[in-house]
């Protein structure tokens, strides 16, 4: 089935950044770092659309993830996928190893679909999820030494809120599970019961156990905001954390497969703006900088 499919841009889904729970690039970033992390947005989507393409084989998935590596490290043919990107690269004097990084998650997706522990899930999201912290700090100037820790754990705690969001659709439509084994053990539960209509009692448990680990990490985090000199980038972060806190939250009550936990578009608006005055108050007034980013915030 895969034979006829011959590009990353064939593969493409049609999603795009608006369609992500959590702001990316919104406009509180500064614009002269916008086009570089949406062409790193843009990047990731590709590679990501590759690994969860359902005519590909894993093989032919490793080949395609491949290939956009190697046009964006000028290694290979260039790809109308990683051109942006490697353009963005070049103006901002920053390497490619974070996007790199990425793939290696995207090539585990075509590889695996099955987590043991707590720890494997993690090391998936070293690749998955971290790098697009530690790169968009990186692109702001920001101390790895300071800001990656935090960084790393807001960045696992999303990947691992997606992945409970979408864990029945996961299972269903790729028959991946990221739902460690064990826990799922201890709870008595197996992964068919990703496939119901309705979690039962003991993949409930699974999944409010998980959502607890969830918050550990979000509270390992929460002090990113005041850690970042960068005032807008540092509202940006307090927005995704605070909408973060409260989804994760919503999964201790809620049912993932019967029930929607996302943000609806007022409700979204209300807690990201939550997060931001929240963080203005902790952080020393900065006059007209404060005031530009709030304005920047509510268009």
């Amino acid at each position: 089935m895969s034979a006829g499919i011959q590009t990353a841009t064939e593969t493409r889904s049609g999603k795009g950044h608006k369609d992500e729970n959590f702001p990316v690039a919104s406009h509180l970033i500064h614009p002269r770092y916008r086009g570089a992390i949406l062409a790193f947005y843009d990047f990731v989507r590709a590679g990501d659309d590759i690994a969860d393409h359902t005519d590909l084989t894993p093989e032919r998935k490793i080949a395609m993830l491949d290939g956009l590596a190697e046009a964006l490290t000028g290694k290979g043919p260039p790809d109308p996928e990683a051109a942006p990107l490697r353009r963005e690269l070049a103006e901002h004097s920053e390497p490619p190893t974070h996007a790199l990084e990425l793939l290696d998650a995207f090539r585990m997706d075509a590889r695996k679909n099955r987590y043991a522990d707590w720890d494997e899930l993690i090391h998936y999201c070293r690749y998955s999820a971290m790098p697009v912290g530690r790169y968009v700090l990186d692109l702001h100037g920001e101390d790895p030494a300071r800001v990656w820790a935090a960084s790393d754990a807001i960045c696992a705690a999303l990947q691992i809120l997606n992945h409970l969001q979408d864990c029945g659709k996961d299972f269903r439509n790729l028959d991946r599970v990221y739902i460690p084994a064990d826990t799922l053990a201890k709870y008595g539960a197996d992964v068919a019961m990703l496939g119901a209509d309705k979690a039962s009692p003991e993949l409930l448990g699974v999944i409010r156990e998980l959502a607890r680990c969830t918050l550990v990490l979000l509270e390992e985090g929460a002090v990113l905001p005041d850690l970042i000199d960068d005032l807008r980038l540092s509202l940006e972060i307090a927005a995704i954390h605070r909408l973060a806190v409260v989804l994760t939250k919503g999964l201790l009550t809620r049912d993932p497969l019967s029930e929607k936990v996302h943000h609806g578009k007022a409700g979204f608006a209300v807690t990201a703006l939550g997060g931001i005055a929240k963080t203005l108050v902790r952080r020393p007034f900065r006059g007209r900088a404060i005031r530009q980013a709030t304005a920047e915030a509510g268009r």
